[in-house]
């Protein structure tokens, strides 16, 4: 929303026909940073979830987020790039908060859910990011909005300098540090919140605690009653650990699974950003950047982005969530990657076709119905299946695993592609970008990373209507060292933990 407005304030450059922009290792720096920020909190705070508990560290990453979301704002430095230098140390770590919360709350949302929406539960998780973009694009609107009527400035073309006021400094630092207060906000309920009864019984081994923690969020008086006083960790042989031959014999080719699909799909998914400029640019929502100010230039851009998520993003996420729980995970995900395949070479074989004006609404449809599938595919059912099918006592450093590795797909997908995606013609790459294979050719390599997305899922077991216990085997692992069982007060009902 506000990288164009960056190049602008910092990188202009006195006589140039175009506004400045942000040198490619400058751009990829500002945006790469916090993919690997997000890559290195998905497995530092999933693994953490499973040591000290979802909970604990659940008030921990929301924090990061909130500190770093108004660092990020508040950046500071003398020079063009001690500004850069000091955006991007916030950036990774917001990037690292950010990261932590993927593993922490897919989990703690599969532990509280009944088996028969657990997929809708988990998804509406994932599904809110949604509207997150959507908020963000609204901020962003708002105050470029409010800040174009107030410092009216001329186009670039009439005024190269003038069309950058002083006051455009604060507006990317408002839209960056906003991200803070929705974050705050939850902040009393998560504090609230008690840790899931799966881990406090499961992995904890305090049975008693699990069913206070039960009566508490069920409102219904539960007692624990041990079935065994051996020690499980001690004497159960089904206690192994994630680099045990055993979860490999049991867990490992789900793992593969859940990694390559979500690293597939994320490079499908950011490289995006390959055709979002030739779409903007052909239906004419973004003119021409020397034709703005630098204010207005925010404007049109987080107009685009927002519209972008309303049409596509937005109702393919919650398509998921209403159908997730009847299709199941497997049948959608494996459809998500038959139609992004499909489409995807759809607009790579006949490029040249799409690029012409009046093939241009073509062009964006399909490039919509590509968006579409994906969320309503494999971009939220990569979310909701490691959260399901792993042992308790691993399932948050599994999903956090499996995340990161998407992470790794993301910064392939929105760089490796950027610079593969450049014309083989010298004279028309981008500014400060070598030669590449062209976008038809990229498109054509990303229709065959769908392709290998339909090969992997088939590893994916469905956990459609299935309990936790039931799909990472955990009933076999109580028969074998002892079963802790909670009755539900005043009735006959036993819950098996």
């Amino acid at each position: 929303l506000v990288t164009k407005l960056l190049g602008r304030i910092y990188y202009h450059v006195d006589g140039s026909k175009k506004p400045g922009t942000l040198p490619p290792n400058v751009a990829a720096a500002v945006n790469g940073v916090a993919f690997c920020g997000t890559l290195a909190g998905q497995l530092f705070f999933g693994w953490l979830g499973d040591k000290l508990g979802r909970k604990k560290v659940y008030g921990i990453t929301l924090m990061v987020m909130v500190l770093c979301s108004l660092g990020s704002g508040l950046s500071f430095g003398h020079s063009a790039n001690g500004v850069m230098a000091t955006l991007c140390f916030f950036r990774f770590w917001l990037g690292f908060g950010i990261g932590g919360d993927y593993p922490l709350s897919a989990t703690i949302m599969s532990e509280y859910a009944n088996k028969k929406t657990r997929g809708a539960f988990i998804a509406a998780v994932f599904a809110m990011q949604g509207f997150g973009i959507l908020a963000g694009g609204i901020v962003s609107l708002i105050v470029s909005s409010a800040f174009d009527h107030a410092f009216d400035a001329p186009t670039y073309v009439v005024d190269p300098v003038g069309s950058t006021v002083p006051q455009a400094d604060y507006v990317w630092r408002i839209v960056l540090m906003f991200g803070a207060i929705p974050a705050l906000l939850t902040y009393y309920w998560r504090m609230k919140m008690p840790e899931t009864a799966r881990y406090t019984a499961l992995v904890a081994r305090n049975t008693k605690q699990a069913a206070a923690d039960m009566s508490k969020v069920l409102q219904v008086d539960i007692i624990a009653e041990e079935e065994a006083k051996s020690n499980p960790s001690s004497s159960n042989p089904y206690s192994f650990g994630l680099f045990s031959r055993e979860f490999a014999r049991r867990h490992g080719l789900h793992l593969v699974g859940t990694a390559t699909t979500w690293f597939l799909l994320d490079i499908a998914y950011y490289s995006s950003n390959l055709f979002q400029k030739d779409i903007y640019s052909a239906i004419g929502w973004i003119p021409a950047a020397e034709t703005m100010n630098a204010i207005h230039e925010v404007f049109t851009v987080s107009r685009a982005q927002t519209l972008i998520a309303l049409c596509g993003t937005v109702p393919g996420y919650w398509f998921t969530v209403a159908f997730i729980d009847y299709l199941g995970r497997f049948f959608i995900q494996l459809m998500g990657f038959i139609f992004m395949t499909v489409f995807m070479f759809a607009l790579a074989i006949p490029y040249d076709h799409w690029r012409h004006r009046d093939n241009r609404i073509g062009f964006l449809i399909m490039y919509s119905l590509t968006m579409f599938f994906a969320n309503f595919g494999p971009n939220a059912t990569t979310f909701v299946v490691p959260a399901e099918i792993f042992p308790a006592r691993l399932r948050s450093t599994c999903h956090g695993i499996s995340a990161a590795s998407g992470k790794a797909g993301a910064i392939v997908g929105a760089f490796g592609f950027l610079y593969a995606a450049q014309s083989t013609d010298p004279k028309k790459t981008d500014a400060g970008y070598p030669p590449g294979i062209g976008v038809r050719n990229s498109l054509l390599m990303l229709g065959g990373v769908n392709f290998f997305g339909i090969v992997f899922t088939l590893l994916i077991p469905e956990s459609k209507g299935k309990s936790l216990e039931e799909l990472s085997r955990e009933d076999e692992e109580q028969n074998g060292g002892g079963a802790t069982e909670m009755t539900v007060a005043n009735s006959g009902r036993t819950v098996p933990v």
